[in-house]
């Protein structure tokens, strides 16, 4: 019996030997398992507060990985989640595809042709693929590139291969261009700014979701949302949004991915953007 215990206490103490290695291991590594926190700025007093807080509980119980940006111009208001995190853009990025046709046309002085006009417009109200692939390959890398580079977009990284979808874009990069939509400034024209809204504002409706979700009444809305499902992280589910009225004039980016299912992040958005506007609605 005396013998039994011991080798019973032998294997014990072996097991917790090699217990031990374990957390030593994670403890290595430290910053891994740091879950990110909201971060807001806010001119206005208590902002800041109050967006940290409902965005961070709007999350609180959501599965998946999420990204978020704000940015109200009327308050000076910044929040940010992960601004630098990379996601598959999937049809988010037909906005910077719709910027580089109209920053490369300026460039020679043109107005884009009856062809063009009818692809963009496609691509951004209908999120037309084929268009896309169209406007993608007629570019090319090197004006996609030189777009980024002017628009300081140095954190998205083209497609290859053709495939847009995957352009690895963030927040950080994706309100960057939401910027220059939305004021005047050296890289787009008035005019090429205005007719990216234009079509963003006349997205179909069943692609309105996301961003705009709980906007208030009276509040105009510039949207483009993508969608794609992988073998790895689940559903990507993203929506930008440009808002303005009401005393407010801001941009919105959430990304999200490793989601079940494509409505279960649009929920996730949209549990998101609907604190953003009542805040903002009510400061």
């Amino acid at each position: 019996m005396t013998s039994g215990i011991s080798r019973r206490a032998r294997v014990l103490a072996a097991a917790v030997g090699t217990g031990v290695l374990v957390p030593l291991v994670a403890a290595a590594t430290p910053a891994a398992a740091v879950t990110p926190t909201v971060t807001c700025t806010s001119a206005k007093a208590g902002l800041a507060a109050k967006l940290k807080k409902d965005i961070t509980a709007a999350l609180a119980t959501r599965k998946g990985t999420v990204a978020v940006g704000l940015y109200d111009r009327s308050t000076n208001t910044t929040c940010t989640l992960r601004a630098s995190s990379a996601y598959d853009s999937a049809s988010v990025v037909k906005v910077t595809v719709l910027a580089t046709l109209l920053w490369d046309a300026k460039k020679t002085n043109r107005y884009l042709t009856d062809r063009e006009n009818t692809l963009a417009k496609a691509m951004i109200t209908k999120s037309d693929n084929a268009a896309t692939s169209t406007l993608w390959k007629q570019l090319g890398m090197t004006k996609i590139k030189n777009f980024l580079t002017a628009a300081g977009m140095t954190q998205t990284k083209p497609g290859a291969n053709g495939y847009w979808g995957l352009t690895q874009i963030t927040v950080t990069d994706e309100q960057k261009l939401l910027k220059l939509l939305t004021a005047k400034n050296a890289v787009l024209s008035d005019n090429s700014r205005s007719y990216i809204l234009k079509l963003m504002g006349q997205v179909v409706s069943s692609q309105r979701w996301g961003t705009p979700y709980g906007v208030p009444s009276g509040v105009t809305v510039a949207v483009k949302n993508g969608w794609l499902q992988r073998s790895t992280n689940g559903w990507r589910v993203h929506s930008v949004g440009a808002f303005k009225g009401g005393g407010h004039d801001y941009v919105m980016t959430v990304l999200t991915h490793g989601n079940s299912t494509m409505n279960y992040g649009i929920t996730t958005i949209q549990a998101v953007a609907k604190v953003i506007h009542k805040d903002l609605a009510a400061s």
